[in-house]
């Protein structure tokens, strides 16, 4: 039986601070042509944080991090102040893996969650991120100076988040909302990623998307630099986050199967999140109309005991995804998703 390791956040972040440091200075990094064998340094240690017995886990990837099966998303909970009751309890629950996002986004999230992570943070995974903004369209070839004006504005706000979370390192840091495969590609933003990472900021490499999401995954699998992608995913395709909609023509997260495979042999681990959003109330930018997903589901699948928000979450839990990331506002929510990660693989789909 293999022992678990159980590692804190000061030995996590010395040991990727030596290894990225070796690996940034080797100039072979620093090509394309060589990306592909010299891929963002994973961890070959096993990194288990706040495991209890009702909840169950993930490897995500090649990071060597056991992440609960749900993510607490902070960013929206976050804004208004509150939360911090909430945040204990899913702490008390097991969840380990907790995902905020840049204050130029939302506003003040990293700052409400700074004091939570001071009482935990050497139990817990923590992710933010921050967008690297590009003038262009999704389709279109971004420029060098393109490039770097984006890997500069996203490592500035990365110090940003340092400071607001009052931390030194996180365990990840994303491109968020990226939607341009050639901003994906960028040498230039990646290189930004491997200037923080040996300098012990930060230890992982990410993505999220909800737009065009499909062409960013296949881009990131390509590169083989990234560590993590949290993707726009429901249990009948890509959602789209400028529609608010699936997306048009998607395929069904059935149909995707190869693709997340083939991500998820390239060490990438996968976090699902808007899994819902598109079941949800008007009020709240979705459909609001809870059978929209029914026609995916098995007869057996349906009549689980859950509720249309816990089937979406399970069905993408069993369908590809390592966890899943939801936006948590009040115990009711948080206590149902945990029951939907939690016993995601006891119902048939």
């Amino acid at each position: 039986m293999k022992t678990k390791k159980k590692c804190n956040s000061y030995d996590r972040r010395e040991f990727l601070k030596i290894v990225a440091t070796a690996a940034f200075t080797s100039p072979i990094l620093m090509t394309a042509a060589t990306a592909k064998s010299h891929a963002s340094t994973g961890s070959k240690e096993e990194v288990h944080l706040n495991e209890r017995p009702n909840m169950s886990y993930r490897k995500l990837g090649r990071t060597g991090f056991y992440s609960s099966r749900l993510v607490f998303g902070c960013g929206a909970a976050l804004m208004g102040g509150g939360a911090p009751r909430l945040l204990q309890r899913a702490f008390e629950a097991g969840i380990n893996h907790f995902d905020v996002g840049s204050d130029i986004y939302y506003k003040g999230s990293e700052r409400n969650l700074a004091g939570f992570l001071k009482d935990h943070r050497d139990s817990v995974w923590v992710v933010s991120k921050a967008p690297a903004v590009v003038y262009s369209q999704s389709g279109d070839a971004i420029t060098v100076e393109q490039a770097k004006m984006a890997a500069d504005y996203w490592t500035r706000l990365m110090e940003a988040s340092l400071k607001d979370l009052q931390t030194d390192y996180v365990d990840a840091y994303y491109l968020m909302a990226v939607d341009n495969p050639s901003l994906v590609r960028s040498e230039e933003v990646y290189s930004a990623f491997l200037k923080a990472k040996a300098a012990g900021k930060v230890g992982f490499f990410g993505l999220s998307t909800h737009k065009n999401a499909q062409q960013v995954l296949e881009a990131a699998i390509e590169t083989g630099w990234y560590d993590l992608a949290m993707i726009g995913i429901t249990p009948a395709g890509w959602y789209d986050w400028d529609t608010k909609s699936l997306a048009k023509g998607t395929s069904t997260l059935v149909e995707l199967q190869g693709l997340l495979k083939r991500a998820s042999e390239a060490g990438i681990g996968l976090i699902g999140m808007k899994t819902v959003r598109f079941l949800a109330p008007f009020w709240s930018l979705g459909k609001g109309d809870p059978t929209a997903f029914d026609d995916v589901y098995s007869k057996k699948f349906k009549s689980s005991p859950l509720n249309p928000f816990q089937r979406a979450y399970a069905y993408v839990l069993q369908h590809g995804l390592d966890v899943v990331n939801a936006d948590m506002h009040n115990f009711k929510h948080l206590d149902e998703n945990i029951v939907a990660a939690a016993t995601a693989d006891r119902h048939l789909t």
